[in-house]
């Protein structure tokens, strides 16, 4: 069956191609979940597995369509925002909290590959964020600030090791995460909602909605073909929020980022690359990437306000080429372009915005993980009246610069690389 995915490594290596149904017709449930991402697909499963199984998922396109099936399958704990501003804003108490709902993500997500046996592994341990710049004892310091703060087990690498693993002249020390892992995100994104289908969920594709009246006890969403009436709505739209919910809309910058994957490269990988971690380095807008088993790289990068550029098999390879310079003359077999939801300062937008209207969104740049905690966290409010999400009202609405915001944010690009530079 054809399919609206977008051409890249995850489309070309789907576990099945299974298209759902368009909404025809006028349906109700206890909760409509605007949005087929991993966000909403997460708070779905949430929901059906504590019982809340009358669930709508309505999807524009087909479940993972957007950035959740388009980035580099990282899976790490926390937030775009470091946990250093967390603690800053928030104390340490709460920033705690609010990095263990990812913590505990990630042994959700573990828990959830093997029940429902996805199809998007191996899970493959170990990532590093490795230093563009020679400054080993800043390096020490945030890894003894994490490790004391949040219990994690982070390990310093000196440049020695990492240099015998990734073979580069651009590279210093590194931190090592073991507990991080990456995998294939459309399969499990995929996974995830064939997971809740069989839990009693109804998920709609080709069903954006395209119309929305919140107000009172019973909530109406409308699409091109149906209605459905809801005591709870979840919005979960990220990057590809139209102008239905015009605050929510404004609170959104809507930022390309881009991946490409290499022709398999044979024994030519390993003169660059001679492992197998999910790879960042630390700078404001990182490379990240991986090898995968058939000597590809899958490398993403960049941050625009562009959607789609024209070069971008070019731009991309340039950018691993100066990392890895050896590698020069290797084709690009397919790039591809993705839209992240950003917010100002940088978290995710969890809460909910007026009764019965929630909104669990914006993983921009650290979404893997998060979004996991945030359907946890919302579907946790919604079936059992946790009150965790209140942890995110430091992180409420915030006026992210209407169409001009997007130009800001590639200014403020531009001046961060700037500031990478001046670094070296």
């Amino acid at each position: 069956m054809m399919n609206d995915y977008i051409d890249s490594y995850y489309s070309r290596t789907l576990a099945d191609d299974y298209r759902r149904a368009p909404l025809e017709g006028d349906v109700e449930a206890d909760v409509c979940i605007i949005g087929g991402g991993m966000a909403g697909l997460a708070t779905a499963l949430g929901l059906a597995e504590r019982g809340v199984t009358n669930v709508v998922v309505l999807e524009g396109k087909q479940v993972g369509f957007g950035a959740s099936g388009r980035n580099g399958g990282f899976v790490s704990a926390g937030y775009s925002l470091s946990p250093a501003a967390i603690v800053k804003r928030v104390g340490v108490e709460n920033a705690k909290a609010l990095l263990g709902l990812t913590q505990e993500a990630m042994d959700v997500i573990r828990r959830r590959v093997e029940q429902y046996a996805m199809p998007c592994g191996p899970l493959v341990h170990g990532k590093l964020n490795i230093s563009w710049f020679d400054r080993p004892k800043e390096q020490k310091a945030n890894i003894a600030f994490m490790n004391e703060t949040f219990g994690t087990k982070l390990e310093f690498w000196p440049r020695a090791r990492v240099r015998d693993l990734y073979l580069s002249k651009r590279y210093f020390d590194a931190i090592h995460n073991p507990d991080s892992f990456h995998f294939h995100s459309l399969n499990f994104t995929r996974g995830t909602a064939a997971a809740a289908e069989g839990l009693g969920v109804r998920i709609f594709e080709d069903s954006p909605a395209t119309g929305l009246s919140l107000d009172g006890d019973v909530k109406r969403i409308r699409t091109a073909r149906g209605t459905v009436k809801a005591k709870q709505v979840v919005v979960c739209t990220s990057g590809y929020l139209h102008w239905m919910l015009p605050r929510l809309r404004l609170s959104i910058l809507p930022i390309g980022t881009y991946v490409m994957l290499t022709e398999p490269l044979g024994d030519r990988l390993k003169t660059a690359i001679r492992a197998n971690h999910a790879v960042s380095d630390n700078r404001f807008a990182p490379d990240y990437y991986r090898a995968l088993p058939d000597s590809r790289i899958l490398w993403g990068g960049r941050i625009s306000m562009a959607t789609n550029p024209a070069d971008l098999d070019r731009l991309m390879l340039g950018d691993m080429l100066k990392v890895y310079p050896q590698l020069a003359g290797t084709k690009v077999d397919v790039a591809w372009p993705g839209t992240m939801g950003y917010t100002t300062h940088k978290m995710p937008l969890i809460g909910e915005l007026k009764p019965g209207v929630w909104v669990n969104t914006c993983f921009g740049g650290h979404g893997m993980c998060a979004t996991t905690a945030g359907g946890e966290t919302v579907a946790k409010a919604i079936a059992l009246g946790d009150e965790s999400w209140k942890l995110f009202r430091p992180f409420g609405l915030s006026f992210a610069g209407g169409p001009a915001g997007p130009l800001a944010a590639q200014t403020v690009y531009w001046y961060w690389q700037l500031r990478d530079v001046m670094k070296r």
